[in-house]
C-alpha cells in the first residue's frame, strides 16, 4: 500500500503542494489528475524518493527497487537493441546477461513484440517504443508503478490497445498504480478511484471519485458504464472549477 498523508511540496517559499493526501491500496489502480502547475508530477517524484517533503509523510510498504517509474518519453538507449534495452534493468540488479536477455523476449512478447527484440529503437513506431520501455519496467516485477502521462505521444489506437494490455498485466500481476493524467476518461476507464488536486500554488487533493465499474475490464467498453457518463460530466465540472482558479462551493469527498 502506497499512503500519502498531509503532503506538502515546494521548490522555494510557496509550496506547490500543501496537506495533500491519497491512498493507492494493493493491487488497486489510481489515477491523479489537476490543472497545470497543480504538483501531480511533484507528487510523484517525492513518492521516487526524489523530491523532499516539506511536512506530511509518505507510507509505503514497498522496497524501492520494488518501484517501477514509467515517463512520456521512452528513453530508450538507441544505440541498444529493443531486448538490450528491456534488460537493462535486470543487468542492474545483477543478472547474468543470458539470463536477462531470455527474460527479456519473454516479456517482449507478452507484450506483442515477439520477433522484434532485434530491432534497434529508430526501426520501432512510437507504440511499439512505448511497449519495450513498459517491457522494460515491468520485467523488474515492481509492486508499485508510478506512471506521469506515458501515453500522451500515442495516437488514440495504439493508445487504446497499450493501455488495454497494461491493465490485463497489472490486473494478473496484482501491480499497484498511480497514474498522472490530463485525461479524465482515461483515468475513469482505468482506475479504481480518481484524486483531484486543486489549482496551485498550494494545491490539495479536494475530491475522491471511486470508479464502481467491475473487474476485468475492457478499457473502451468501460465507457459504456451506466456510471461513466456521470462520473465524467462531475470530474470535468469539478476540474473546470479547479483550472479557472474560483473557490469550490463544496471540498467534501465525492460519492
Amino acid at each position: 500500500m502506497l499512503r500519502v498523508v498531509e503532503l506538502a511540496l515546494g521548490y522555494g517559499a510557496t509550496p506547490v503542494l500543501e496537506a495533500a493526501s491519497l491512498t493507492v491500496a494493493d493491487g488497486r489502480f489510481v489515477s491523479l489528475v489537476g490543472p497545470s502547475g497543480s504538483g501531480k508530477s511533484t507528487l510523484l517524484r517525492a513518492v521516487m524518493g526524489l523530491q523532499p517533503a516539506s511536512a506530511g509523510r509518505i507510507e509505503t510498504n514497498f522496497a524501492k527497487r520494488e518501484i517501477g517509474i514509467l515517463f512520456q518519453d521512452d528513453a530508450l538507449l538507441p544505440w541498444r537493441r529493443a531486448a538490450e534495452n528491456v534488460a537493462l534493468g535486470l543487468r542492474f540488479h545483477g543478472a547474468e546477461r543470458r539470463a536477462a536477455l531470455a527474460a527479456a523476449e519473454e516479456w517482449l512478447a507478452r507484450l506483442g513484440l515477439d520477433g522484434l527484440g532485434q530491432r534497434y529503437p529508430r526501426e520501432l513506431s512510437g507504440g511499439q517504443r512505448k511497449r519495450v520501455a513498459l517491457a522494460q519496467v515491468l520485467a523488474l516485477k515492481p509492486r508499485l508503478l508510478l506512471m506521469d502521462e506515458p501515453f500522451a505521444a500515442l495516437d488514440a489506437i495504439v493508445r487504446a490497445r497499450i493501455t488495454q494490455d497494461l491493465v490485463d498485466l497489472v490486473a494478473s500481476e496484482g501491480i499497484s498504480v498511480l497514474l498522472v493524467t490530463h485525461d479524465l476518461e482515461e483515468a475513469l476507464s482505468l482506475s479504481d478511484t480518481v484524486y483531484l488536486l486543486s489549482h496551485g500554488p498550494r494545491a490539495r487533493v479536494t475530491a475522491e471519485y471511486p470508479v464502481p465499474i467491475p473487474r476485468p475490464r475492457d478499457v473502451i467498453a468501460a465507457r459504456t458504464h451506466p456510471a461513466f457518463a456521470p462520473l465524467l460530466e462531475k470530474l470535468w465540472h469539478d476540474l473546470s472549477r479547479e483550472v479557472e482558479g474560483a473557490p469550490p462551493a463544496d471540498r467534501s469527498v465525492a460519492a
